[in-house]
């Protein structure tokens, strides 16, 4: 069993500066649904750890959120696959929490949850806290060009990370599925 986390905005479905909050705004990127399917049906856990600090500014609450995830989960079903968890962070950035990424408490929720350490699991993300969460456990960084996923390359190319040089970057999810499954 092989775990592959997955960052949600700007990963999974459209992002937006002024945050999705109703399951209408939640909007699949093309190819994303059918790529988590996929590395389900080929025997990959895929595990979803968001930031969700919408929650916290109260652009949206629970209900809302569970709405969006249920409505994730119904489409990679009907695409043949499953989400094994979903993990988010409901704090804002001044909150100081562990669970916020870049900080890795998602992840070692994750890796209690599964009783499975991360190191060496894939993380795929759009934003530089996505992939320094994930460095934090030593997971396999993969970058997305979705999302923040360009802009976040372009600061990394100007600013060089030397943890990050070995990232792998892809133009979305659909693309390291391929990738993966080979």
């Amino acid at each position: 069993m092989t775990l592959i986390v997955l960052d949600r905005d700007g990963v999974i479905n459209q992002d937006s500066a002024d945050y999705i909050k109703t399951v209408d705004e939640w909007i699949p990127l093309p190819g994303s649904i059918e790529a988590i399917a996929s590395l389900s049906r080929a025997g990959h856990q895929i595990v979803v750890a968001t930031n969700q600090s919408g929650l916290a500014r109260g652009y949206f609450d629970l209900d809302d959120l569970e709405a969006m995830h249920a409505r994730m989960r119904a489409l990679v079903e009907d695409a043949g696959g499953e989400i094994a968890a979903i993990f988010y962070c409901p704090h804002g950035p001044d909150d100081n929490c562990r669970c916020r990424k870049p900080k890795s408490g998602l992840l070692d929720a994750i890796e209690a949850e599964f009783d499975t350490s991360l190191h060496d699991c894939w993380l795929v993300g759009d934003s530089l806290r996505d992939l320094q969460a994930g460095l934090e456990k030593g997971c396999k960084p993969v970058l997305v060009r979705t999302g923040k996923g360009e802009q976040t390359l372009q600061k990394l190319i100007a600013e060089p990370e030397p943890r990050l040089a070995d990232t792998a970057v892809f133009d979305d999810l659909a693309e390291f599925a391929r990738f993966l499954l080979g």
